[in-house]
């Protein structure tokens, strides 16, 4: 007898590659079996899924998908840490799940969408979604992804306190002439959750010149970058960034171009200032 396919689980590898692009955390997976409902459950890779948050990816219906994240029930050492997350980490995790699409029903049991909070293990999020055409395509599952799980593992991610994936090979460099707060600073602007929400928020969309990469180059088009408004040069100390007033997408070139002032970059006044100097 034939054993049915997983055509969720068979994207293992791409989901988990989505996941750590987009919230900066590592993560493990295994499939879930359900008869015509097979799926794929993932949760951070130093966490087993009974001591932590899980997603389970579920096909919903013929065209949809559904996403419900849990607890393991091994998880109140976990809990116990998010319970003393800080305030900018919590308002950081419940705008990521604000952020998910408005056409996507999110069900959080017993709370508010607003002001949500997890207190314990039976702390639940559910997300539908009802559109997806061929809901076994690389392309919708990549669209979950970054439309669904990213937002909530990332939120998790935050409350939890994970730091992000980082290129190590210049860690010795950070202990020279007090650069300890420069490595925080950096840490803090590195993170892929930053990115995620200043583009929901702003769209991918160069707020100086107009450019939307997607729509010219396609799939080779994710080129948006994201700008710091308040020069990293004039803090004083580290703080957390807000991706709602704090940052803003730039394309490459306009931020090669506010950038090319040291050590004060240009403002994004100064730089309407000067292409409009220029136009012809």
């Amino acid at each position: 007898m034939m054993t049915k396919r997983n055509l969720i689980a068979d994207r293992r590898d791409l989901i988990l590659k989505e996941l750590l692009e987009g919230t900066g955390a590592e993560f493990a997976a295994a499939e879930v079996d359900g008869g015509l409902r097979r799926g794929l459950r993932v949760w951070f890779a130093d966490l087993d899924e009974r001591h932590g948050p899980v997603a389970e990816l579920r096909p919903y219906g013929l065209k949809g998908h559904q996403i419900n994240l849990f607890f393991g029930n091994f998880s109140g050492d976990v809990i116990a840490q998010i319970l003393k997350a800080a305030p900018e980490d919590v308002q950081l995790a419940r705008a990521l799940v604000s952020s998910i699409r408005a056409d996507i029903a999110i069900e959080i049991p017993g709370q508010s969408f607003e002001q949500w909070s997890v207190s314990d293990g039976s702390f639940r999020i559910r997300a539908t979604i009802r559109d997806r055409e061929q809901p076994h395509d690389d392309a919708a599952l990549v669209s979950t992804c970054h439309e669904v799980i990213v937002p909530l593992m990332a939120a998790m991610a935050e409350l939890i306190g994970y730091d992000v994936i980082e290129d190590r090979d210049n860690a010795d460099a950070a202990a020279f002439e007090g650069a300890v707060l420069k490595t925080v600073v950096r840490r803090r602007e590195r993170n892929p959750r930053n990115r995620l929400l200043c583009l929901r928020i702003h769209g991918e969309k160069c707020i100086a010149c107009g450019l939307e990469p997607r729509r010219k180059y396609r799939e080779a088009g994710a080129i948006i970058e994201v700008h710091h408004l308040e020069p990293l040069s004039n803090l004083l100390e580290p703080r957390p960034y807000d991706p709602r007033i704090d940052l803003v997408p730039l394309c490459p070139a306009c931020h090669r171009a506010v950038h090319t002032r040291k050590p004060i970059p240009y403002s994004l006044e100064e730089l309407a200032e000067i292409m409009g100097s220029c136009d012809v």
